[in-house]
């Protein structure tokens, strides 16, 4: 038997090392986690900060699918795809594309035409340049809302980078419409199962918008779950409540049938 991968697909605004503490407690469960980063990503978050932005505004959606979809190909095991806002998204992209042997999309962007509250006034600089910045007053009002100044700055100085603008347009957060390549399969029945996960206070990718998503997957007779926690916000997988988020998950998987040891009944 093999350890099952996990494959860990983070979003805009947070580095890759944000999904260390989730990497650990799968591993402790039994599975095979992998963290990678998007192409062109620095390895730490303060080289990130420093490093000016990649030339022609970073990777935008495809080019981040197709990164992440090569990486599900090299492994000799079909992997769990977990993935945050971006992330999420992805991941409900690939599975529906056949990859992946199930999916978590947590606070996931929305697909297939759902759209945003309209945008907040979260850009520092104007979208010319090749990526936009969160403060640390930005990051507490939009992303860490729910917890307290201390531990947002915390996060903040932890994980949080900038995000590419070519992805942001991808997924209309620079603009009131969603963009038409933010798309997934909602009526694949051969996939895998999706859980889709929400914080009913989050103010980037609100609640009522990933329940518009599963809605979407209504009429698929593939295994499609939601899960609401209450009083979280968009920092839900980095705040100081994200073992209570990664333990459902895991939770959620077991029932599901999907154990961290291919082949295991």
């Amino acid at each position: 038997m093999q350890r099952t991968p996990v494959v860990f697909v983070h979003g805009p605004w947070l580095h890759a090392l944000s999904w260390q503490s989730w990497a650990r407690r799968f591993a402790h469960r039994g599975y095979l986690p992998f963290l990678p980063r998007w192409p062109g990503e620095a390895a730490t978050v303060r080289e990130a900060r420093t490093r000016p932005g990649a030339p022609g505004g970073g990777p935008g959606l495809d080019a981040l699918t197709e990164h992440y979809a090569a990486l599900v190909r090299s492994l000799a095991v079909a992997p769990v795809l977990v993935g945050h806002s971006a992330g999420g998204l992805i991941a409900q992209r690939l599975l529906g594309a056949g990859a992946g042997r199930a999916a978590v999309a947590l606070a996931p962007a929305p697909i297939n035409g759902v759209p945003l509250p309209a945008p907040p006034a979260w850009q520092e600089g104007g979208p010319e340049g090749p990526s936009a910045v969160l403060s640390p007053q930005r990051f507490r009002r939009l992303f860490a809302n729910t917890v307290g100044a201390e531990e947002s700055g915390r996060l903040f100085e932890r994980y949080v980078v900038p995000a590419p603008y070519r992805l942001l347009a991808d997924l209309g957060r620079t603009g009131a419409d969603p963009h038409p390549r933010a798309r997934a399969d909602t009526g694949n029945t051969a996939r895998g199962p999706l859980l889709l996960v929400s914080g009913q206070e989050d103010l980037l990718v609100p609640d009522a918008v990933t329940r518009a998503v599963y809605k979407l997957y209504g009429d698929s007779t593939a295994v499609t779950d939601l899960k609401q926690f209450a009083d979280r916000g968009h920092s839900l997988v980095v705040d100081s409540g994200w073992r209570q988020v990664a333990d459902h998950v895991l939770d959620w998987l077991h029932e599901r049938g999907v154990r961290a040891l291919s082949g295991d009944g």
